[in-house]
């Protein structure tokens, strides 16, 4: 699924110092039944909603997370499993999730 094919976006920024430990722990997570593509510093997973994409890279101390979607429906289950999951893992750091729309 190409991010180029589908209309919505939105963006979460996530500030951390172990960026990278969560989106391998997100990747590994989900490639058990999902496609996943993981590199050392950013990943991609293709969801039957949309397609989620993570960057431990391009911000310092920061887990940039992208999600794309056709509809506002599916862009919406995406940030919330997404998010929900991430939130999950980190709870002794106490992340939040935060999505602004592209």
């Amino acid at each position: 699924m190409e991010t180029e094919t589908l209309g919505l976006s939105s963006e979460a920024r996530v500030p951390t110092t172990v960026a990278r430990r969560y989106l391998t722990q997100l990747c590994k997570h989900f490639q058990h039944k999902l496609p996943v593509e993981l590199g050392e510093a950013e990943g991609r997973i293709e969801f039957a909603m949309g397609v989620c994409t993570l960057d431990a890279a391009l911000v310092p101390d920061t887990l940039v997370i992208r999600a794309a979607a056709a509809d506002e429906e599916a862009l919406g289950k995406l940030e919330g499993v997404v998010g929900r999951h991430l939130e999950r893992f980190a709870f002794r750091d106490a992340l939040t999730v935060s999505w602004v729309r592209r």
